[in-house]
């Protein structure tokens, strides 16, 4: 038996594989590089910066507006008591008088409030003073958002007066 040469025809890989050739227009591969995420980064923490205070200016202005709107409305509960036990509730009473019959009074209609007595929008109790201090037969305040007598902006008092 005679033995040959077998010759098998196969191409030559010249340079890299296609999957080391960079991707993409030039020599350049895609994606973003370390420097273009940051500037992405930084433009987002500008926007931020800009658009945050506002939003949050805002946030205030609605509890302010909230607040109004709960002295306004326990203001018509206390009127209701009022027209149906002939008086108002004395300071001692509160706000409570609302919603649990004072001692003796047959007349008392309520309760005048769907659900409890609310906090202002910023968790603190409501103030009810009768006699008022006001010129009013009654006081009905919130503190504001610090809690505490007097203040400005969103500090400031809120009441019936």
């Amino acid at each position: 038996m005679k033995m040959g040469v077998v010759s098998i025809n196969m191409p030559i890989l010249q340079g890299r594989p296609d999957s080391a050739k960079p991707k993409g227009p030039g020599s350049r591969a895609a994606g973003f590089t370390l420097l273009e995420l940051l500037v992405v980064m930084v433009i987002i923490g500008l926007l931020a910066g800009f658009v945050a205070p506002r939003y949050f200016s805002q946030v205030g202005k609605s509890q302010v507006k909230a607040a109004k709107a709960q002295v306004d409305a326990l203001d018509k509960a206390i009127e209701q008591f009022r027209l149906d036990l002939n008086r108002l509730p004395t300071t001692e009473e509160g706000l409570a008088a609302l919603n649990v019959a004072p001692a003796n009074e047959p007349n008392w209609a309520g309760p005048y409030l769907k659900k409890d007595v609310p906090k202002d929008p910023w968790g603190h109790p409501y103030v009810y003073l009768a006699p008022g201090t006001h010129n009013n037969d009654f006081d009905l305040m919130s503190y504001g958002k610090d809690g505490q007598p007097g203040g400005t902006g969103e500090n400031a008092d809120i009441g019936n007066w």
